[in-house]
């Protein structure tokens, strides 16, 4: 049996990730039998080549293989892409056309993005699965085939059958062995080989140097989130390495590739029922959560006001009260019976007057500024010297991405 780095140069594989070899490993089991598969994972993680080593190891090496983009074929053709048609079976048809699964009789088809599949072609998909049988569309006639199925998606298929949009059995049918292609964000380690690999693929197309990334650089990219994973990465590389006349690139550099941050991954859950949406920027969410702090200690000085206006306090809370403090203190089973120990230290043996010489005593009166920009500004001077100036660090600090600090300290003018 073939070695993982061997299946990896045969199949142009690059990286030295666990999750990576395994998924490889997995490929490589179960090529010998004609099991069906399932490939999951993000979008740019290079699913497809996995169909192709399972094919290539598989006893039908030397039959047909056919990649099927099931997203791109329009909803009213799909039938007939798949199984075929007969003559006159719908406008258009003026000849009769074989299927993929007939053409592929006896070898392996790849259905990517499997997800997107009518309801009516899944139930298809599924008698073929079962029985290998087929009938073309207009036809009655019932034919057989003998292909291997492997299948991909990019779409959770669990939330696409609680949705309606993908049939729980045809799920468990393609499923009988799963393999999950990890995306770029988990392979960090290889991210900066990945990007030395296609700069130096682009710079022999190009007929240039290679890029040299430096040891900032190569942090920054390990930093970022890669949501496009290795097909994003690869057309960074091929933007750098033909835009930038320097050869040596810094984390600058590749800051201004980089597309604008399109998620919010706050240490926070936000729901749509309390106001937010994906559209909201980090400083709308900063700014609502400010104003719904205020609201709440506006709430709780009211309850406050009340206990202390009547010199006592109550044994059970009203219940817009109760429902304020289950908001302040995030329990649902906040009792309707208020205690004072446990809630707020108020004497119930002081008079009416001791509560006013108390309110009215003199105080300092301490402002502190509540500008956003000036806050941040500081808990990044302060994160940057604590770390001195190791904005790696700094970043992690502060609980956000290397790649926002960049973002800020220019946007603040920060030395």
């Amino acid at each position: 049996m073939l070695e993982i780095q061997t299946l990896k140069q045969r199949f142009g594989i690059i990286g030295f990730s666990p999750r990576l070899d395994r998924a490889i490993d997995v490929a490589r089991q179960v090529a010998a039998t004609d099991i069906t598969v399932l490939i999951t994972g993000e979008s740019g993680t290079g699913k497809e080549v996995f169909p192709k080593i399972i094919h290539q190891l598989s006893p039908r090496k030397h039959g047909h293989y056919i990649a099927v983009n099931c997203g791109a074929i329009p909803e009213g053709t799909i039938d007939s892409e798949l199984f075929g048609h007969e003559k006159g079976a719908f406008t258009g048809a003026h000849d009769a056309r074989k299927g993929y699964f007939e053409v592929v009789n006896g070898g392996t088809i790849f259905l990517d993005e499997v997800a997107e599949l009518p309801l009516l072609t899944q139930v298809r998909l599924l008698r073929v699965l079962e029985s290998g049988e087929f009938i073309r569309v207009g036809s009655s006639k019932v034919q057989k085939t003998d292909v291997r199925v492997v299948a991909a998606t990019n779409v959770n298929l669990q939330e696409a059958i609680t949705s309606g949009k993908f049939r729980e059995d045809l799920f468990y049918r393609l499923n009988t062995v799963p393999i999950h292609v990890p995306p770029l964000r988990d392979r960090k380690d290889d991210i900066v080989l990945l990007f030395r690999k296609f700069s130096s693929d682009f710079a022999e197309r190009y007929r240039m140097p290679p890029l040299q990334l430096t040891p900032d650089a190569e942090d920054f990219l390990m930093q970022q989130h890669w949501s496009g994973n290795v097909r994003q990465l690869k057309n960074l590389a091929e933007q750098i390495s033909v835009i930038e006349s320097k050869r040596t690139i810094t984390a600058d550099i590749i800051l201004k590739y980089m597309p604008p941050e399109t998620e919010n991954r706050l240490p926070v859950l936000l729901s749509k029922s309390q106001g937010y949406n994906s559209d909201m920027s980090e400083r709308d969410i900063l700014y609502k959560l400010l104003f719904d702090m205020r609201r709440d200690i506006t709430d709780m000085k009211k309850i406050i006001g009340k206990i202390v206006e009547s010199g006592q306090v109550p044994d059970v809370l009203d219940p817009e009260h109760t429902q304020i403090l289950q908001k302040l203190y995030e329990k649902p089973d906040l009792p309707q019976v208020y205690n004072p120990e446990n809630e707020v230290s108020i004497s119930t043996h002081q008079s009416p007057e001791e509560f006013e010489a108390v309110e009215e005593a003199p105080h300092e009166v301490v402002t502190e500024s509540l500008s956003i920009y000036e806050n941040e500004k500081d808990l990044i001077l302060k994160a940057l010297q604590k770390y001195h100036g190791r904005r790696k660090r700094a970043a992690e600090e502060l609980g956000i991405s290397e790649r926002t600090l960049y973002r800020k300290i220019k946007e603040y003018g920060i030395g």
